[in-house]
């Protein structure tokens, strides 16, 4: 008799995506060190570069949502960010509730260099996977699409 479903810890998909997140997170977070940022603060950062260039208009709540890190989170690692010089915040021109995000010129320069960086990574990181890098990707946007919110599901 067990407590465990399985008989071997790697037929566990959970416990094999929490080893594979943490050895990748912890190599990002070395990738990550020369620049100063954190990885949240990393992705914060990129997030408004992307959406910037894809002709978004910024707010808090758009880079909450598109990054999957909660609001409050979202909020105290922006203020960070600002007090670093990489962000300027403001109100927002219509809805006084919401405040609108912008890079620095220092913060772009640093958001360039840094993306090259974790793209670079994120290439040698995935390529063991060769031909199978697509299917990965359509794996984990399935799981992200459907399991939203999963404790409330």
């Amino acid at each position: 008799m067990t407590d465990f479903i399985f008989s071997k810890a790697e037929e566990s998909s959970g416990f094999l995506l929490w080893q594979v997140t943490n050895l990748w997170q912890r190599e990002i977070k070395k990738a990550l060190e020369k620049y100063g940022l954190t990885h949240s603060q990393f992705v914060l950062l990129a997030s408004i570069h992307w959406l910037t260039l894809n002709d978004e208009n910024v707010t808090q709540i758009l880079l909450s949502n598109h990054t999957k890190i909660d609001p409050m989170t979202t909020s105290t690692v922006l203020r960070t960010l600002q007090s670093k010089g990489l962000i300027n915040r403001q109100e927002h021109q219509t809805d006084t509730r919401a405040k609108t995000v912008q890079l620095t010129e220092s913060g772009l320069l640093i958001i360039k260099e840094a993306v090259r960086t974790v793209e670079l990574f994120d290439i040698q990181f995935f390529s063991t996977l060769k031909d199978h890098t697509t299917d990965i990707r359509r794996i984990l946007l399935a799981l992200l699409e459907n399991n939203n919110n999963p404790m409330n599901g």
